[in-house]
């Protein structure tokens, strides 16, 4: 019998007893739904892990190099910390204290006197304190030729204490033969240790209420 008649009159209910070539078609078409199966519902899902993972060890990867650099460069960074807290150090023994405050307003007075400006204004503010320091604003005019007005900003800029010129306006006064600056110097102080205190409970969450 030759395949195509193996075919004919087959009772596919009852493969069991159809010729060999039924049977063998139906294994073949078996074979090929149990492996589209498994792929469905088994290998594809492993695929779709075994993707995650690969992107899971790409990141981490990344993640290493980057960690492995901070690790080489991690001698150089303590050592720019410790530049850095110098830096702070010296900024901070700029900053004069509350009790020197007076004298430090008064370098600024003698530092225009000292180049023979007039001063027409000398207001300290209100005093302004933030979380680590305080601000004094100081309005200022003076008048005097344009060389001692520079020579008066350089001289401020060289105090031995920070002080900035800022808002700084240059006229001339109607009927003068000399400038006039306007500008507010600030200086700055660090807080005592009353301050300090204050601004921590400041800071510093409610507490609950007792019980």
């Amino acid at each position: 019998m030759n395949i195509a008649d193996q075919f004919k009159n087959v009772n596919w209910k009852d493969i069991g007893n159809a010729p060999p070539g039924p049977k063998v078609l139906t294994l073949v078409l078996l074979l090929v739904a149990v492996v589209v199966a498994g792929w469905y519902f088994y290998w594809d899902g492993l695929n779709q892990e075994l993707e995650a993972a690969q992107r899971d060890e790409a990141k981490l990867k990344e993640e290493y190099k980057v960690k492995k650099q901070k690790a080489v460069n991690l001698p150089e960074l303590k050592k720019q910390l410790v530049q850095v807290g110098q830096y702070v150090s010296t900024l901070e023994k700029q900053l004069p204290s509350k009790a020197e405050m007076d004298a430090l307003l008064t370098d600024i007075n003698q530092a225009g006197l000292g180049r023979g400006l007039q001063f027409d204004l000398f207001r300290p503010a209100t005093v302004s304190v933030k979380e680590y320091y305080a601000e004094q604003p100081i309005a200022v005019r003076v008048t005097g030729n344009y060389h001692d007005l520079g020579a008066f900003a350089s001289d401020i800029a060289n105090l031995s204490r920070i002080v900035t010129l800022n808002d700084i306006t240059i006229t001339i006064p109607q009927n003068s033969s000399v400038l006039a600056m306007d500008t507010v110097a600030k200086t700055f102080r660090y807080l005592d240790s009353e301050e300090v205190a204050a601004q921590r409970k400041a800071r510093a969450p409610a507490g609950g209420a007792k019980k």
